[in-house]
Parts: structure tokens; sequence; C-alpha cells
């Protein structure tokens, strides 16, 4: 079998604000200041989700 698995959510460079809870704008290679205004739109966490392929 095959199976395909799907992650969504905050995550990597942009999300690295709110992962560590940084507040400096140059934290993050500058990250934090270019995505101040994500926690406006959206909170931590993420979901996985797996499928398997027909055969």
């Amino acid at each position: 079998k095959q199976y395909v698995a799907v992650y969504s959510g905050i995550g990597g460079w942009a999300g690295i604000g709110l992962a560590a809870g940084l507040v400096n704008p140059n934290d993050g290679l500058g990250a934090v200041g270019g995505y101040a205004s994500l926690s406006d739109y959206t909170a931590l966490g993420g979901q996985l989700t797996v499928f398997a392929l027909p055969n």
C-alpha cells in the first residue's frame, strides 16, 4: 500500500515567531517582523491528514 500524508498549519520560517514566542522584529532573520500580524489570523497548531491510495 502507498500512503499520502499532508501537513497543514503554521510552521517553518513564517511561524518561527509564534512557535518560539519571539518579539524582536529582527529575530528569525526578519521573519518575526515580516509576519508580525500572522497571529491576528491564525494560531499555533496543525493537522496531519493521512490516506491510502487505492490499489
